[in-house]
């Protein structure tokens, strides 16, 4: 009997190790109604409120506030993070959070926790989904109260057989020292559940961890079973019930929590499915009107649920995809996501792109369809999230835009594949210079994930190795560009420059790279240009009549759009194609300007000759990020002559897509209030979305005008001027004064047609340069954004701590763990990529902070010694020696108890051990001044320690060291024989 009961739960944890498949689901009645979503979702909230005094919490934005660990809120926990922290402000609302309950949006996509390319393979993954939780703090409530309330909703209020839920719990972790969590699993058989419907696992399974560090805790999981007794069972997990009740420290331990806490969590996707009888989360209500939205659009056929090989011509994968990534977008949006170009706004970029793909490829839907679902996604979710409501049409109009924008790109990419697959062998992989080219970090901005799909589609497999290798050449080519160095490009010399001269050919004509303008929707539209090829050359710089077979070389055109780097702007990047041949791309690493002539450094994976006719796109997301940078930085330079006089000059600057730099000369360092009222300056002119105006004029028209900026430059004649808000011939009319009240300059490089779309600008680094040199870093737009936020979000920390440390500490333990929170936020702000103004104030505060927690700690320690040693010298009347042990939490603390003994019984040599949880121990020693030579601290602590598996560090006098043991009594005889032999 025994044997048939471990196989059968083998088998069951193997079930649930699988991922569902959903097939085979039995309805809970056939006779009930389906519940609908919306009604689920509400009795939820209604039972912890109404039934267990539950306070409902709005679910939080998707967008982590003031968190640069999360792309995404992925869970409900995520805004309580402060309270299981301890680093909430005792003065905040959340403070007073005790019993808390919510539905919380969550996205998982892109980062450690990405169900994104699973979508649509499946009939159970999404990238959006609800998650319903409640909480209980500060040991509100804990294990037995936590289960019941689960089991009552799930089998009262939701009416499923308790015969269809099984139960795991944790087994323990012998490793960590941490037993089984038998106090749950009695719970649970208490409420009436089988012994053998109650399951124990490992901690990969029934332990849950916030990070490396942190608090965590065994977590116990509802079940359900998908067969309902007809075969073997089919588990799919409900609910998660998290107990936080230790704290992983940095050295890899674990240590009790002095305040434990639950956390549950449990999809409302997956819950609708069970209640409603069906066999994917997709054919429930919260799905069913999307799902028809895009049959009506489209004309494909119905959906019908397939999977796999079944699913023919990947119809039904497609409607998945869509619905889900719509759901996703219109979400996102409304939370203030847009797709962008890193980051959130990246990966948000990355799934509009697939939906547009599958809907456009495959269920061959009409431009414009994407943002027609957005009333399906508003009408199942907007009741709950009135955000999309208020937001609809801007989220219609948003992924229209965006969708229009990328079509080109993806019939290209289709082209360009279907033409490299023509080329290959019956074995050979798609090559990965060729499919980054398409990428979003390369061209085309197709996601590698749908790449690698529609090759996956047609049964070529992808030179994964080649990607993974021009994915680190990228990322360390990021990594440079913080601090850019001169990139060691393909150059024209004197004697190619003479060459050119001596055969009549004129300077590369560049204007059509001002060629832009701003659509109804607030987009930009950048204009193509068609040129002839007038020379080619090697990578040694020797003209050639032609190239191909994947040969980097120089390409000199008679015009081009793109901008070659100079004024401190980064070089555009892009791809051309060969006009009448759209399938074979040329990518376009960069632009450089040699006398007159721009040279664009080419990979020619095909034949380019001398005298062909190409058509040249400039990578748009590239480009506007420079134009965003290049404009914030003219604000800046005009932002700091407001805040630092008129006579302040700019020393150099530096901009691409992800930063800018700018080198300003000063008096002396900027203070604080300086950098903040600096950048309210810049805010206030994003704000006021002002017009952008570039005009070519005479040199000598800039001459004599007050407030006009010069660099030491030489410019042109006649010379590019850019003026924010001001019309370029009023800004340079004799008698006006604009240029003293806004930015005016001369400037060759490419700029925002307005200011609006810069979004924000925050400083995010200061250093000297030189003495009298200040350089400053930067970001705009979505990166700001998320600075202000990481800066707020310190700052409320240290808020906390500053309330804490003013509250006082009740024993040596609290206070040493409000010193080490009080030094992990001072590494936090000194790293984080927030607003330099805060980050200089808080690091002041925080000084001012660790001064007073030590100083708190030292006096707690002395205390906390003083009675360890009175009690230690009570048992201990007189001999010379004194071995023993002592509850304390601290090393320190147990040092000071040691020094004080020998310093009221000089004469006395002393060793005391203190046990700690998980079996450590530690140990500190001192020597009386009187014993022999031989008898040194340090020796007498390494013996007891090795003889605990552990280590030691001292002096002569004085010594300490840590170890492992069970068994106590051993450890002090060893101590004693020891110290007994040397004396």
């Amino acid at each position: 009997m025994a044997a048939s009961v471990a196989a059968a739960a083998g088998r069951l944890r193997r079930a649930i190790r699988r991922s569902p498949s959903w097939r085979g689901l039995r309805a809970l009645s056939s006779e009930a109604s389906p519940t609908q979503a919306a009604a689920v979702r509400d009795a939820f909230l209604s039972f912890f409120r109404d039934r267990h005094g539950h306070r409902l919490v709005p679910s939080a934005s998707v967008r982590p506030r003031g968190d640069p660990s999360l792309l995404f809120v992925n869970a409900g926990m995520n805004q309580f993070k402060p309270i299981f922290l301890g680093t909430v402000d005792p003065r905040s609302e959340m403070a007073g959070f005790r019993r808390v309950a919510n539905s919380q949006k969550c996205v998982r996509a892109g980062g450690r926790h990405s169900d994104l390319e699973d979508v649509g393979r499946d009939l159970s993954h999404h990238t959006f989904f609800e998650m319903l939780g409640n909480w209980a703090f500060g040991g509100e409530y804990f294990k037995e109260e936590a289960c019941s309330m689960a089991w009552e909703l799930l089998t009262q209020v939701y009416g499923i057989p308790e015969d269809r839920l099984w139960v795991s719990y944790f087994g323990g972790d012998p490793k960590a020292g941490l037993g089984p969590d038998l106090e749950s699993r009695d719970i649970w058989l208490n409420l009436g559940v089988p012994a053998s419907r109650v399951l124990s696992f490992g901690p990969e399974e029934n332990f849950w961890e916030m990070g490396d560090t942190g608090p965590c805790g065994p977590c116990t999981e509802i079940h359900y079973d998908l067969a309902g007794g007809a075969g073997a069972p089919q588990l799919v997990e409900l609910w998660n019930l998290v107990f936080m009740q230790h704290n992983r420290e940095a050295d890899g331990s674990l240590q009790p929590l002095p305040q434990r806490h639950v956390d549950t969590g449990m999809g409302l996707e997956r819950l609708v499915a069970v209640l409603q009888g069906r066999r994917s989360t997709y054919d429930t209500d919260l799905f069913s009107p999307l799902l028809d939205a895009i049959h009506q659009g489209c004309g494909a056929p119905p959906y019908s649920g397939r999977v796999g090989a079944a699913d023919e011509g990947h119809t039904d994968t497609a409607y998945r995809v869509v619905a889900d990534h719509i759901r996703t977008l219109s979400v996102c949006i409304a939370d203030g996501v847009s797709p962008g170009m890193s980051g959130a706004p990246l990966v948000l970029r990355r799934i509009l792109r697939r939906a547009v793909r599958f809907s456009t490829e495959v269920l061959r839907a009409p431009p414009g369809f994407l943002g027609s679902l957005v009333p399906a996604v508003v009408e199942t979710l907007g009741d709950a999230y009135p955000e999309l409501q208020r937001s609809s049409a801007q989220i219609a109009s948003l992924v229209s835009e965006d969708e229009a924008a990328f079509l080109a790109s993806l019939q290209r990419g289709r082209r360009v594949i279907e033409r490299t697959l023509k080329r290959l062998g019956p074995s050979d992989v798609f090559p990965a210079e060729v499919a980054w080219s398409l990428s979003l970090s390369g061209n085309l901005g197709l996601p590698l994930d749908l790449v690698e799909l529609m090759l996956e589609e047609k049964g070529v497999p992808l030179d994964t190795a080649g990607l993974e290798r021009l994915a680190q050449e990228e990322a360390q080519h990021r990594t440079l560009q913080a601090e850019p160095v001169q990139e060691q490009g393909l150059r024209l010399d004197v004697h190619a420059l003479g060459e050119l001269q001596r055969r009549g050919v004129p300077p590369t004509d560049d204007s059509p790279k001002y060629s832009y303008s701003l659509r109804p929707g607030g987009g930009y539209e950048f204009s193509t240009c068609e040129a002839q090829v007038l020379q080619l050359y090697t990578e040694d710089g020797t003209a050639v009549a032609s190239v191909g077979d994947g040969q980097r070389c120089g390409l000199l055109l008679d015009k081009t759009n793109f901008y070659a780097e100079q004024g401190g702007q980064a070089s555009d990047r892009g791809y051309l194609v060969l006009v009448g041949q759209q399938d074979v791309l040329f990518p376009v690493a960069r632009a450089e300007v040699c006398g007159g002539f721009i040279l664009h450094e080419v990979v020619a994976p095909e034949c380019l000759k001398v005298g062909d006719q190409v058509q040249l796109h400039v990578d748009e997301a590239w480009r506007l990020s420079c134009m965003e940078k290049h404009t914030a930085i003219h604000l800046l330079s005009w932002a700091l002559r407001q805040a630092l006089g008129p006579s302040t000059e700019q020393r150099g600057s530096h901009l691409n897509p992800e930063r800018l730099r700018f080198d300003v000369a000063t008096q002396a360092p900027l203070t604080p209030e300086q950098l903040r009222t600096v950048e309210g300056t810049v805010q206030k002119a994003v704000g006021r979305d002002e017009a952008v105006y570039m005009e070519e004029v005479a040199l000598a028209r800039t001459a004599h005008i007050p407030g006009l900026r010069f660099l030491d430059e030489v410019y042109p004649d006649p010379v590019r001027v850019v003026s924010v808000g001001v019309p370029v011939a009023h800004a340079l009319h004799p008698a006006s004064q604009a240029a003293l009240q806004t930015s005016v300059e001369l400037c060759c490089g490419t700029h925002l047609l307005r200011t609006g779309a810069i979004g924000d600008l925050v400083i995010i680094g200061e250093r000297q340069l030189v003495k009298g040199i200040t350089r400053l870093l930067a970001v705009t737009g979505e990166q700001a954004q998320q600075a202000r936020e990481v800066g707020q979000s310190l700052a409320q920390e240290v808020e906390a701590a500053a309330a804490r440390l003013s509250q006082g500490s009740q024993g040596v333990a609290e206070a040493h763990r409000l010193s080490k929170d009080i030094g992990r936020l001072t590494d936090a702000v000194d790293t984080a990529t927030m607003p330099q103004w805060q980050r200089r104030e808080l690091q002041a505060t925080l000084k001012a902070l660790q001064r007073r927690a030590n100083t708190a700690v030292r006096k707690l320690e002395i205390g906390q010694a003083a009675q360890k040693t009175q009690e230690l010298l009570q048992r201990h009347t007189e001999g010379p020696l004194i071995v023993d042990t002592v509850s304390t939490e601290s090393l320190s603390v147990l040092v000071k108890v040691v020094r004080q003994l020998c310093k009221q019984a000089p004469s006395t040599s002393v060793l005391l051990l203190s046990p700690q949880p998980l079996g450590q121990v530690l140990c500190a020693c001192q020597v009386a001044q009187s014993a022999t030579p031989a008898f040194t601290a340090e020796a007498w602590a390494l013996a007891v320690c090795s003889h605990m598996g552990g280590k030691a560090w001292g002096s002569r006098v004085v010594a300490q060291g840590t170890g492992s043991t069970a068994d106590l009594e051993a450890a002090l005889s060893t101590a004693r024989a020891y110290a007994l032999n040397q004396l």
